[in-house]
């Protein structure tokens, strides 16, 4: 059997290379990966924990994350889809359109 601490190490490490994606990445659809990269890796060690402590309550929070990354993707891609339209740009650096 695979101890709690593998687990939280591959979440860890998952987090971490969603983090570095996040800082580096200069592409809004990287970015967005690199996000769901970083809810997964909680989504992990919620399940992780859940297992080792022989409860139901990480789980069922797992789910609700889910939930909120799946509603996080629709509205983030969303708002770039219509950026991309109206001024046909993807990189982070140019979202300064949506200020006042």
């Amino acid at each position: 059997m695979i101890s709690l601490n593998w687990y939280l190490f591959v979440s860890v490490l998952l987090f971490c290379i969603g983090l570095v994606g996040v800082l580096i990445k200069r592409n809004v659809i990287m970015v967005f990966l690199c996000l769901e990269l970083m809810l997964n890796a909680v989504n992990l060690s919620l399940v992780a924990f859940s297992h080792y402590l022989g409860n139901v309550e990480g789980q069922i929070f797992s789910i609700f994350n889910i939930t909120v990354a799946a509603a996080e993707a629709v509205v983030g891609l969303a708002i770039l889809i219509s950026l991309y339209r109206n001024c046909e740009m993807t990189n982070v650096d140019d979202f300064n359109l949506m200020k006042w």
